[in-house]
């Protein structure tokens, strides 16, 4: 027999073989799924019945890439997702041919000027520079790899005038002073992996004039690992700042404020995506975070929805007055906002008790969140274009609006959405999940389960090796200062000299009949009888 015939002998057992296997496979699976009592479709169709869960299991994927069109997929469309990737990767976000916006929908508009504002005209820092590394596109053929190589590039930090540095806590013995108004919003470590929050502290450092929220985590030393500034969120489960039977320990508080880059408390009351207590599954709470948040580890952790050391306007009032005098810090508030009411109620308590917050973040329902419930993030709480002119409106309306700072949140990632925001009331604004994208984030919905794909959402440490901090902190960087860039051209657009003068006129609604609307009729239909919400799109 020669070699042929034996190469032929052996390829036929083989397949044989896996034939047999395969078979034998199925025959087991077949049974198995036959008397198995959990699902039904299994039991009439064994084996076929999987290919069903196979595709539901993959359902998700194919609508992001194969089925959802550029402007439609939840939470971030794939439009606005690249657009973001662009900013963070190549340091620009042009675009050809023309908008894909459906100008038939109602929506805000921010007005032109019929004689813009020349680049030399427009008042910001031009002396701070930055250097950053980012990727050049060369090639971007159909079915071989990318070219592309990094390169390393300066530009213009794009932070505000220093005459126009907005101040925070103006009275504080320390006040916060912003050289920029787009920083991060509330991300806690343990909610995220300490490469993603390393990556973007440092991203943040590098961009400078940004900050930094902690999340109701507590400080970690990973977000000290850059040279950024730090808000600390205190949440009502007081990570960080706690004893060991949870009750709020002064002493602690006092010695993470003598830290230099913590600049600012925030108290959350609630976030737009749970307005609730925070939760944390079990295998997320490492030694490390059970330290950080001074708790048990390997416990899952769920906070109160409410502090117990206030239940009113004026105690809370006096628990940021006491904490200010500890600190000598801005003390600032987070708060989902219900209805013109309540806005109007916590205006008018500042007013009465001559006491309250340094800054109040307002956090639209559409905010993003780690874990939370279904029926909380999608029916709680107002989302940010309404909630947003409710508490401007409320506090110039009591002649508190002097004392404090509006920082907004709620999917405002792109330099079109922060001007808006800014037109509305706010001085400043927070961004998330923009950011996540900047380290890796792919929008895989798995958050809650520490199996994130990219190692952003994970404590993972073999999940986390994907993340890469020493690349995609450049990423962070690129994509603030393209955005304060981004921002600095709408208002020369708006002919504004800086986007800290945009205001209620600066934008329009036009409705779905092509009707415009100001920003003040608007305000006035929302806090009228029977007028709120009537035009929140």
């Amino acid at each position: 027999m020669n070699i042929a015939d034996i190469m032929t002998v052996i390829g036929f057992v083989a397949v044989v073989l896996l034939i047999v296997i395969l078979l034998s496979i199925g025959v087991y699976i077949f049974f198995v799924d036959r008397t198995q009592r959990q699902h039904p479709v299994l039991r009439n169709y064994p084996i076929v019945g999987r290919v069903r869960y196979f595709f539901e299991k993959i359902g998700p994927e194919l609508r992001q890439y194969f089925f959802n069109n550029d402007r439609e997929g939840k939470p971030i469309s794939r439009n606005d997702y690249q657009h973001i990737v662009k900013k963070a990767k190549y340091k620009r976000d042009v675009k050809g041919f023309g908008s894909q916006r459906d100008f038939e929908e109602p929506g805000y508009y921010i007005r032109n000027s019929m004689f813009p504002k020349l680049t030399e005209e427009l008042r910001m820092d031009r002396k701070t520079k930055q250097t950053t590394n980012r990727y050049l596109l060369v090639k971007d053929p159909l079915f071989t790899q990318r070219e592309e190589h990094l390169e390393e590039d300066e530009s213009p930090a794009y932070l505000l005038d220093e005459e126009e540095t907005i101040v925070i806590g103006e009275n504080c013995k320390y006040p916060f002073l912003a050289r920029g108004q787009i920083g991060m919003s509330a991300m806690s470590y343990g909610s995220l992996g300490d490469r993603a929050i390393t990556a973007l502290s440092k991203g943040l450092g590098i961009a400078k004039g940004a900050w930094m929220n902690t999340g109701e985590g507590g400080l970690s030393d990973y977000h000290l690992k850059g040279d950024t500034d730090i808000i600390m969120q205190i949440g009502p489960g007081m990570f960080g700042v706690r004893d060991k039977e949870g009750n709020f320990n002064w002493d602690e508080l006092l010695e993470k404020s003598k830290i230099p880059q913590l600049k600012a408390f925030e108290v959350k009351l609630a976030q737009g995506a749970k307005t609730r207590g925070g939760h944390v599954d079990a295998e997320k709470v490492t030694e490390e975070i059970a330290r950080i948040r001074m708790v048990e580890p390997h416990t899952s952790i769920d906070s109160p929805n409410r502090f117990p050391e206030f239940d009113d306007a004026p105690s809370l009032f006096n628990f940021i007055e006491r904490v200010r005098e500890h600190t000598g810090k801005p003390v600032g508030m987070k708060i989902v906002v219900g209805s013109h009411l309540d806005a109007d109620d916590l205006a008018k308590q500042m007013k009465e008790t001559g006491k309250g917050p340094d800054f109040i973040t307002v956090d639209g329902g559409e905010g993003g969140t780690g874990a939370s419930y279904q029926e909380l993030t999608d029916s709680v709480g107002l989302p940010i274009k309404s909630a947003l002119p409710l508490v401007d409106y409320a506090l110039k309306k009591h002649g508190v609006r002097n004392r404090v700072k509006i920082i907004a949140s709620g999917k405002l990632y792109s330099p079109d959405r922060v001007a808006i925001a800014l037109a509305m009331g706010a001085d400043l604004v927070n961004i998330a999940r923009a950011f996540m994208i900047t380290v890796g984030c792919i929008q895989a919905l798995k958050c809650h389960s520490n199996a994130c794909p990219v190692g952003v959402t994970t404590t993972d440490p073999d999940l986390q090796k994907a993340l890469v901090v020493d690349e995609k902190k450049y990423r962070t960087a690129n994509y603030v200062i393209s955005m304060r860039k981004g921002l600095f051209r709408i208002a020369a657009a708006a002919g504004l000299d800086s986007p800290v003068h945009f205001k209620r006129e600066h934008v329009v609604y036009k409705d779905e009949k092509g009707k415009t609307w100001s920003l003040d009729e608007i305000y006035q239909s929302m806090i009228q009888p029977g007028g709120e919400g009537s035009m929140n799109a």
